[in-house]
């Protein structure tokens, strides 16, 4: 790795690190104080390494920088005598308090700041953001891309959120039996982080990618610690993977999005199918069947090469019993899409019509997809109208490719 390429990459992986161990030990109400101290620890690492050159371990360095400058914000703040001393009864002076930069403390405190930020008091999209800029290292600007917003629209956001938990006295980590009602919160998060990457409208194909894998990340450092290794917490991870398997076909050469059916099979990752049929295994434990549980079977089915009726019927009967325990629009809607492969066109647009999603161009585009065997003019119709819908170039480019299609060929 290039030197100039070493402090950004070392941002991104340790500054959750430090972030999240300084709130363990100061509190989520100093969430802010946190990250000063460590902003401030990498501009010193940029100011001084381009000066005197690396340092042998620049991560123990970062380490060594952040305690030195935490130590100092205790030595001079009354958190100090308020709060951490009364906390720390043996402790007599601010010098003797240890700052835990151990591997195992590095990682309890990421999933103590998981269940922080992820906490019901907040909006989905607040959690989302607050996990890219503190769990996940993103900055503002990135983030402001993952939700094609600008940055002081990101920069507020972000602000109210910490406001939110602060006024709210939230906890680093809720009791055991508090556990089993957060977590459905915190798979939640990751579900809609993973969501933001891979069917993001975003044209950053590598921060689509890297939304992905941390939400990722974050779903497998629930699965490695035994209070959170849930069946539902793999099956949420299963469904990460085998979607995550197909990242590579979803585009081609030219960056253009490739619709499942003309992807090229070859292209899909056998590493990660095969880590998504472990964590399907795994979530099989228990009784009881969650969204993630039918959505990464429906993933899993997805995998398969060939286009057979045992696939398609697997796949349908699934989405039945995903609409019967959690009713959407698009699950209703990616219904028909197997109902058609299972049973033919005619029934499917039987279906698709009492869907009645006329403000969907998905459904505009499933619907002409249906007709364009047996009714050009009904194809092209809706067509026209899933193109006056859709938001992203890469859309359009298809439904365009598709209504040139059938123009000249008429």
């Amino acid at each position: 790795m290039q030197d100039e390429e070493l402090i950004p990459h070392l941002f991104r992986t340790e500054y959750r690190k430090i972030i999240s161990v300084l709130c363990k030990l100061f509190g989520i109400e100093y969430i802010e104080t946190a990250e000063d101290i460590v902003s401030d620890t990498f501009l010193i690492a940029s100011e001084t390494w381009g000066l005197r050159g690396l340092p042998q371990n620049p991560t123990a360095w970062l380490y060594t920088v952040s305690k030195n400058k935490a130590k100092d914000f205790l030595k001079h703040n009354s958190i100090f005598t308020g709060k951490i001393v009364p906390e720390l009864k043996q402790t007599e002076s601010w010098h003797e308090i240890e700052i835990d930069l151990s591997a195992k403390n590095i990682n309890d405190s990421q999933l103590q700041m998981m269940f922080a930020i992820c906490h019901p008091c907040i909006s989905a999209e607040a959690q989302i953001g607050l996990s890219l800029s503190i769990l996940c290292g993103f900055g503002v600007e990135e983030i402001s891309d993952a939700f094609l917003t600008n940055k002081e629209a990101t920069y507020k956001r972000l602000r109210r959120a910490k406001e939110k938990l602060r006024s709210e006295n939230v906890k680093e980590l809720p009791d055991q039996t508090e556990i089993n009602s957060r977590l459905a919160t915190v798979l939640t998060t990751l579900y809609l982080l993973f969501s933001e990457g891979y069917y993001s409208t975003s044209q950053n194909t590598t921060l689509r990618k890297d939304l992905c894998l941390e939400a990722m990340r974050l779903n497998l450092m629930l699965i490695e610690n035994e209070n959170t290794n849930t069946p539902e917490a793999n099956a949420l991870l299963s469904l990460m993977c085998f979607h995550s398997s197909r990242f590579e076909a979803r585009t081609n050469i030219n960056g253009d999005l490739v619709l499942y059916e003309d992807q090229d099979p070859n292209l899909w990752n056998i590493e990660l199918i095969e880590k998504g049929e472990q964590y399907l295994n795994n979530a099989s434990k228990g009784n009881k069947l969650s969204k993630y549980h039918l959505e990464g079977a429906i993933a899993y089915w997805h995998t398969h090469k060939h286009d057979t009726v045992e696939k398609w019927e697997n796949i349908l009967q699934l989405y039945n019993r995903l609409l019967q325990i959690e009713y959407s629009p698009m699950a209703a809607l990616n219904r028909t899409y197997a109902l058609s492969k299972a049973n033919g066109n005619a029934k499917a647009i039987i279906e698709a019509e009492k869907l009645n999603l006329d403000d969907n161009h998905l459904y505009h585009s499933l619907l002409a997809n249906l007709y364009s065997e047996t009714n050009s003019q009904k194809s092209l119709m809706h067509l026209q109208a899933a193109l006056k819908l859709a938001k992203t170039p890469a859309d359009k480019k298809i439904i365009l490719k598709k209504i040139k299609e059938i123009n000249s060929s008429n």
